[in-house]
């Protein structure tokens, strides 16, 4: 039987379709979920890239107050697997779900390019398929990423270069427990060759080793 997966539409996310495609090429079964859906009974819930709602506020400060968004907490609290992409990472932090803010790119401007990252960390369900200190090559697409420590975390992704202020470099982080794990850059929007690159692919292969044990 294949890991059941669900991908959270929020108003305004736009890489929804990039993430399901993402997850079932890997092998997933994956269903969407509104604002009104459970995400019980699911092995892995994935909150996508976008602007929900037009990142009024703060980027993901409405999202983390509808009721799915509760759902989330509750499932995360019981250890299932939770990845934020981008705008979902943004989301969790203000679900309170993982540590820190992002706050507006150093440079006040909106960045959309392939950057060069290194794993620091594979002791988790999202990147077991990497090497630790392997250099690997990812989109990013956000003008809110630059993230700020307010204590000691678990970093899994640094960019090589500084590209929007961000603390140590930090591009990825994953909580305690190592079942939610958030990060700026789009890995769905690099899991085959034809979209400019593959590495990707790895981020969901991991979590689709670990629950299959």
């Amino acid at each position: 039987m294949k890991p059941r997966a669900c991908v959270i539409v929020y108003p305004g996310s736009n890489c929804d379709r990039d993430v399901y495609y993402a997850l079932e090429k890997t092998g997933f079964d994956v269903r969407y979920v509104g604002l009104e859906d459970s995400v019980n009974g699911y092995d892995l819930v994935v909150l996508p890239g976008g602007f929900s709602y037009g990142d009024y506020l703060r980027p993901g400060a409405v999202a983390a107050r509808e009721r799915v968004s509760f759902e989330v907490a509750k499932v995360a609290e019981k250890g299932k697997l939770i990845l934020g992409i981008c705008n979902g990472f943004q989301i969790l932090i203000e679900m309170g779900l993982l540590e820190g803010a992002l706050l507006q790119n150093s440079s006040g401007k909106f960045i959309c390019k392939w950057v060069d990252l290194i794993v620091e960390d594979v002791d988790n369900p999202f990147t077991n398929a990497f090497r630790k200190g392997e250099k690997i090559r990812i989109p990013i697409a956000h003008g809110f990423g630059r993230y700020v420590k307010v204590s000691d975390v678990r970093v899994v992704l640094r960019y090589v270069d500084d590209v929007n202020g961000s603390d140590e470099r930090i591009a990825g982080i994953v909580n305690e427990g190592k079942n939610i794990f958030g990060l700026m850059p789009h890995p769905e929007r690099a899991v085959e060759d034809l979209l400019g690159g593959s590495d990707g692919l790895k981020f969901f292969e991991s979590i689709l080793r670990y629950l299959k044990g």
